[in-house]
């Protein structure tokens, strides 16, 4: 099955690279910037190009890059009716707009992290602070000194997860990072670290008067983000149009979930 890597010379892009072969993947395309000094340099059997240079597709495309690439990836992907995996965080409304409105036309998966776990974790958040009604809810993430967003992308889909679980809008609770320290009454806060090279690392507190509950999830690894992008790709090839896929869906986690706690 043929592979293409948008975001090719970065540090995730190597690694999808890298372990592609082993998900049964042959990489035939490496998408790099137009300002990129790899570009036109030899990658295995093929060459670094921009998306306006090939008028070809691979099967399924993996997207690394950077949020100002996205409008010209998902064209491609559009064009070529080429699925894709789209794994770049600090995206906007308008871009999120964007990826929902690329689902209904091309199979399309948003994963803002890859980990398996971090997939778990968030449907755990959701059913913890449903359950915890009154909890005061804080999110912690802690990430290497270079990441530019801030609180990360998995973070904040933790505060969705936990707001979906309230049924609540999750712009009505988000408290953001608080300069004051204080809380509303209802808020969801984050806290967020950037320190040397941590891999990554959430926490989610659940905290009532007496007891709280403690969701972590650690990464030592950055391999385990390209194996669930690939994994991710693998299973994207056997979906049709219609809705932005998660991580939870390529592993099933809302019904295997429900049918544990039924």
């Amino acid at each position: 099955m043929k592979l293409g890597v948008l975001g090719a010379s970065g540090r995730m892009g190597q690694q999808i690279i890298e372990y592609a072969e082993a998900y049964g993947f042959d990489v035939s395309h490496a998408f790099v910037s137009k300002q990129s000094d790899a570009r036109g340099n030899p990658i295995g059997q093929t060459h670094y190009h921009h998306v306006s240079e090939v008028n070809d597709a691979p099967d399924v495309l993996i997207d690394f890059s950077l949020p100002s690439a996205l409008e010209e990836n998902l064209a491609y992907a559009q064009n070529h009716q080429c699925p894709i995996v789209v794994c770049t965080t600090g995206l906007d409304a308008a871009q999120q707009q964007l990826l929902q409105d690329t689902a209904q036309k091309v199979a399309t998966l948003h994963a803002r992290n890859t980990s398996l776990g971090v997939a778990l974790m968030e449907q755990l958040t959701r059913i913890a602070a449903g359950a915890f009604k009154d909890a005061d809810i804080e999110i912690f993430e802690a990430h290497h000194r270079h990441k530019k967003d801030g609180p990360s992308g998995t973070a904040l889909a933790l505060g969705e997860a936990a707001a979906m679980g309230r049924k609540v809008t999750f712009e009505t609770v988000n408290d953001g990072i608080r300069g004051d320290g204080l809380r509303s009454d209802d808020g969801i806060g984050f806290s967020v670290l950037r320190a040397a090279d941590i891999v990554g690392e959430h926490q989610v507190w659940l905290a009532q008067a007496g007891e709280r509950i403690e969701l972590s999830h650690r990464v030592s690894d950055r391999r385990i983000f390209a194996e669930g992008a690939l994994r991710a790709a693998k299973w994207l090839t056997a979906q049709a149009p219609g809705e932005c896929y998660q991580m939870a869906d390529v592993l099933d986690l809302k019904k295997q979930l429900a049918q544990l706690l039924d």
